[in-house]
């Protein structure tokens, strides 16, 4: 359990680190490596923008949902969990790129909603109590937030991305179709018909 929590402490205190280092103003701002959508260089913003936050109070909401969804995912899903990770990083961003406002777009958001979705979702497909239990868990602390991946949301606060929330929502449903036959499964149930029938022959002597 301690174990898979070492890729949530790295990953989010690079997001601590890169917030840190950029409003101690020690480089250029590093907004130009957010999401462009449509452009050409603002693809490098699909590797970058989850290490950018425009304030301390994105950087305070995206943090804790990043320890526990990272955790779950690596503890749950070890064998895949790096794959599955690196993947849902990928496409989130990419998603966003291709169908987000002409705005830089910056923050851990869309990767949060992605594992988010993804957790949810191959526990259903899974069928395996202790998996189904982490979605219901899952959408217990988190479905709130699910409005977010909305257009609708431009109307309540132009300034979130629901285009990422969107993306990772997308991306976490369709690796989780993906990944379903691979990782944990539901044990089989097997019935010991040989120890049943000699059971009844002795009962019979």
């Amino acid at each position: 359990m301690w174990l898979a929590l070492l890729p949530s402490l790295v990953f989010v205190s690079l997001v601590w680190l890169s917030f840190l280092v950029d409003h101690a103003g020690l480089f250029d701002s590093f907004s130009q490596w957010g999401i462009r959508p449509g452009t050409v260089s603002g693809l490098k913003g699909i590797i970058f923008s989850p290490f950018m936050h425009a304030s301390f109070n994105h950087l305070i909401s995206n943090t804790l949902p990043l320890l526990i969804l990272i955790w779950f995912l690596f503890y749950f899903y070890n064998k895949i969990a790096l794959a599955v990770f690196l993947l849902l990083w990928v496409l989130s961003g990419f998603t966003t790129w291709f169908i987000g406002r002409g705005y830089v777009h910056v923050g851990a958001s869309g990767l949060v909603f992605a594992i988010l979705f993804f957790l949810f979702f191959s526990g259903l497909f899974r069928n395996h109590i202790p998996l189904v239990a982490v979605s219901m868990i899952v959408a217990f602390i988190y479905g709130s937030t699910v409005w977010s991946i909305f257009p609708v949301t431009e109307l309540v606060d132009p300034s979130i991305s629901w285009e990422g929330h969107l993306s990772g929502a997308i991306s976490g449903l369709l690796l989780a179709i993906i990944f379903r036959k691979q990782g944990p499964q539901k044990p089989p149930v097997v019935w010991d018909d040989e120890t049943d029938d000699e059971t009844d022959e002795e009962i019979a002597d």
